[in-house]
């Protein structure tokens, strides 16, 4: 790519901002240290002076001005009002890939006295311009929408033939087995306690769910939280997990008591 040249004064501070959607990306070919390396490639090129990078690698969906790297940068140009910075980023889906957050983001970091380039997209104060940049920004969000759709169709498809699909529960944790893929499987010494827990507070053994609470928490490979003990929400989230009966339920994709591929820690009712 050779970069155009851009009106904007030589010398001027430059900010680079780079994502990538996940840990993975992080580490590949697209990730965050290659975008860093054109972005100051074409920074160099311009004559502009790097002052920060902010990274993020989050997905692209929701509130971006959360992005932990965004919301640096941000404080960043409210902390330095004497400058004028530009921001450069290498792809316009790593902008943002929300139409309407596009340019509220656009209308932010003008309002704080940055502007915005892009090495492969060049940003004009046209009508046509503006189109156009309309358009692309839409492009990006029809794509992560279908992206998602895509995940959540594969999701929903893997949870119907029996397999749990979301981070695993106490008691379980993930791995690869033969004939089945990844899935979850027993997390011994856990698994075991947790059927105590829940065949205990079935037969009375436990009154309540504060009760499990401090029996969970007498056992190292549980304790969690400042006094030993699991915190009570993900208890009583625990006591109500068809899960643990060998089953499958997400209410939100209408699938309920499906049976699961996993091995119960307690018996079926």
């Amino acid at each position: 790519m050779k970069p155009v040249l851009s009106q904007n004064t030589p010398g001027k501070a430059a900010l680079i901002y780079c994502r990538v959607s996940d840990s993975k990306q992080r580490l590949e070919g697209h990730g965050l240290d290659s975008q860093e390396h054109r972005c100051r490639q074409y920074a160099a090129f311009q004559g502009y002076d790097v002052e920060e990078v902010f990274p993020d690698d989050v997905s692209g969906g929701g509130d971006f001005m959360k992005r932990k790297g965004m919301v640096a940068l941000l404080a960043y140009l409210d902390a330095n009002t004497s400058k004028d910075y530009v921001i450069v980023f290498d792809d316009l889906k790593r902008f943002a890939r929300d139409r309407d957050f596009h340019f509220k983001l656009r209308a932010t970091l003008a309002a704080k006295g940055a502007s915005v380039e892009c090495l492969n997209f060049n940003f004009e104060d046209t009508p046509e311009g503006e189109f156009i940049e309309t358009i692309f920004a839409a492009q990006g969000q029809l794509e992560r929408k279908q992206n998602q759709r895509q995940v959540v169709q594969k999701m929903k498809a893997r949870i119907e033939k029996g397999y749990w699909c979301f981070a695993p529960v106490l008691g379980y944790t993930y791995a690869n087995v033969p004939g089945h893929g990844k899935m979850i499987v027993r997390d011994e010494p856990n698994a075991s306690i947790v059927a105590e827990a829940l065949e205990g507070y079935a037969c009375g053994r436990f009154q309540n769910a504060n009760e499990v609470r401090r029996f969970l928490g007498t056992f190292p490979s549980i304790q969690k939280g400042k006094y030993g003990d699991v915190p009570l929400n993900t208890v009583v989230d625990m006591l109500d997990r068809v899960l643990y009966t060998g089953h499958i339920s997400v209410p939100k994709w209408n699938i309920h008591l499906h049976p699961g591929k996993h091995e119960p820690p307690v018996s079926n009712p």
